[in-house]
């Protein structure tokens, strides 16, 4: 069986959270409210902007709800970056550079301990959540839609420094091309990279 599919896995109470964990539940939960605390006061609230942070916080509500679509459209947009984020984390971030920042001396130690903890938390919780949940396919067409209005967002309310989402640029601000066109080049991207493999493999 295709390991990025889980079209076939049947929730047996749908629309309700009944049968996850209350641990995890719990736990999930109280990670996200430190996180969202800890960044506002560290970040500023922009940063919530990042599709990693709206996957964290979109996953407690559908932890509590056995909510199938939300669970799907975070995984069409963060397990495959999080899979690659672990894999950069476990290797000192020579597999890419979506983990360097977590070896920075000069940023707070117990914001990186926070990000690492989520971040290393979203893909097992995701495929659990795949798994328990089954697969949405609205989903895909969701994050799509998601994508498409985060991105100018970030564009127009966060700081070109942060890059976040690299709404600015890929690793750094750019003005090779026009940034609205930039970002719709971006939005592509992100569909055909990030959102269709995991789409894809759940289609049929």
């Amino acid at each position: 069986m295709n390991l990025l599919n889980f079209r076939h896995h049947q929730y047996t109470r749908a629309g309700s959270g009944h049968d996850v964990p209350m641990w995890l539940k719990v736990s999930f939960t109280a990670l996200a409210v430190v996180v969202f605390v800890a960044y506002w006061d560290y970040y500023g609230p922009e940063n919530y902007l990042w599709f990693s942070d709206i996957a964290l916080f979109a996953l407690v509500p559908a932890l509590w709800l056995g909510n199938r679509l939300i669970a799907s459209t975070m995984a069409i947009a963060v397990l495959i970056p999080e899979i690659v984020w672990t894999l950069d984390f476990i290797t000192l971030s020579y597999f890419s550079v979506l983990a360097n920042y977590m070896f920075e001396a000069e940023r707070a130690l117990h914001i990186r301990v926070l990000s690492g903890k989520f971040h290393l938390a979203l893909p097992p919780v995701l495929i659990y959540m795949l798994y328990k949940f089954g697969y949405g396919r609205r989903g895909f067409a969701l994050q799509c839609l998601v994508a498409l209005i985060v991105l100018p967002v970030t564009y127009l309310v966060s700081d070109p420094e942060a890059n976040i989402n690299w709404a600015f640029g890929s690793g750094e601000a750019q003005d090779m091309i026009n940034p609205w066109l930039y970002l719709l080049l971006l939005w592509f991207a992100m569909v055909v990279i990030i959102y269709l493999p995991i789409g894809y493999a759940n289609a049929s």
